[in-house]
């Protein structure tokens, strides 16, 4: 028994390190911003279609990965994912042509997928049902230590040794995550996924899985369209901070989902009230980014609100769960991956369009852009905070 929970525990922690590597990889844009434009002399809307691409290549893979876990387990799949990473890093440091840096960008994106969708498997697998939402959190928090090693620490990095170094360690880094996934996770016996397109069918007609997916994915804003690439530039050219204290305070948000991860889980779980502190996060969400594109917020108060909009974007663990509430219990598992398919799937809405915005008003060199271009996080919330509201009513009046 101690045996089988300490292989049980391994596989769960190699995940959630593959988990945090991928995190550290999908914030590299936000400090490497100024360098990347230069190197391929590209405006900021097609900045923000490169840092996008890769929710594009992370979406379109979930079912297929999560397939292919199903079949042939996490050993194989997480493996091979992790190489496909690093595969995706070279074009920054090899190719002249843009379209080999969007290419790898993608590639990212798909290795990243198995991450958390492994974590899913294991987690149903190895650990009891009331406990998932818990175990989900805690590879969450750690996963977002590499979000928030993805911020001044990783800024640090590439002023003393250069982007392209950096880039270098993380593809050796990788390389050898790979090699440990593969050779620390059992093999397991493959087999044939039964009645998957039913399944997916019964899945995609569900309406409140659909309005709980769709709501969600539009408040994934400040952390995937803010914290991840567009924070640090607009710091520096709204609030005027260095490039230190602009690489650094977007970190805080990933800190405070690190806390809000369990925290969020088990009042949740407390309460029984999942729609509603989903909404109430969204609320604060909306007054923290009303106040930050006011310009109410000194360095001190920033790094408290930044806190609190990490714990509130916790919200994500709670809409996946509760969307595998909706269906017979044969389908979580595939349910999870189809909420999150969807909800990561809006990184790549958001990146583009803060992009277009930030182009049509003047570019990364114009304050007043970046305020435009941030001012789409709030007015999304707001639309998902709604959807949320009406699944909330359509419960109260069912029941």
């Amino acid at each position: 028994m101690k045996k089988s929970r300490m292989i049980a525990w391994t596989v769960w922690l190699i995940a959630s390190i593959f988990y945090a590597y991928q995190y550290i990889l999908r914030v590299m844009p936000n400090i490497m911003m100024d360098d990347i434009i230069h190197q391929f002399h590209i405006d900021a809307a097609m900045f923000g279609q490169f840092s996008g691409v890769y929710y594009i290549g992370y979406s379109l893979v979930h079912l297929p990965i999560g397939i292919m876990l199903d079949r042939y387990g996490p050993k194989k799949v997480l493996t091979g994912c992790i190489l496909l990473t690093v595969i995706g890093l070279l074009p920054i440091l090899l190719a002249e042509n843009w379209a080999y840096p969007i290419l790898g960008r993608a590639i990212i994106g798909v290795g990243s997928s198995a991450a958390i969708l492994g974590a899913f498997k294991i987690i149903r697998l190895t650990f009891r049902e009331q406990h998932f939402t818990r175990m989900l959190s805690l590879t969450v928090t750690i996963g977002l230590i590499g979000g928030i090693y993805g911020g001044g620490p990783l800024n640090y990095m590439c002023e003393q040794w250069g982007y392209r170094s950096v880039i270098q360690i993380f593809m050796g880094v990788g390389i050898c995550l790979a090699t440990i996934t593969y050779l620390l996770l059992p093999k397991e016996k493959e087999h044939t996924p039964l009645k998957i397109r039913a399944g997916i069918k019964q899945v995609f007609t569900n309406s409140k899985v659909l309005v709980i997916c769709f709501s969600a994915g539009l408040m994934v804003g400040p952390m995937e369209g803010f914290a991840d690439v567009w924070a640090s530039e607009f710091l520096k050219k709204v609030y005027h901070f260095d490039v230190n204290i602009a690489g650094y305070l977007p970190s805080m948000i990933f800190l405070g989902m690190c806390f809000g991860a369990p925290v969020l889980g088990l009042l949740a779980e407390k309460t029984g009230r999942y729609l509603g502190v989903i909404i109430g996060a969204g609320l604060v969400m909306i007054s923290v980014f009303v106040a930050l594109l006011l310009g109410y917020f000194t360095i001190s108060g920033m790094t408290f609100a930044f806190i609190l909009v990490g714990v509130c974007c916790a919200y994500q663990i709670l809409a996946i769960y509760k969307a595998s509430t909706y269906v017979p219990e044969n389908l979580a598992g595939l349910t999870t991956a189809v909420a999150n398919m969807i909800i990561m799937s809006f990184g790549y809405a958001f990146h583009t369009i803060i992009g277009v915005v930030v182009s049509a008003y003047g570019g990364i060199a114009e304050a007043n852009a970046f305020l435009y271009g941030i001012s789409v996080i709030p007015l999304a919330l707001g639309a998902g905070v709604l959807g949320f509201l009406i699944v909330a009513a359509s419960k109260q009046q069912s029941a």
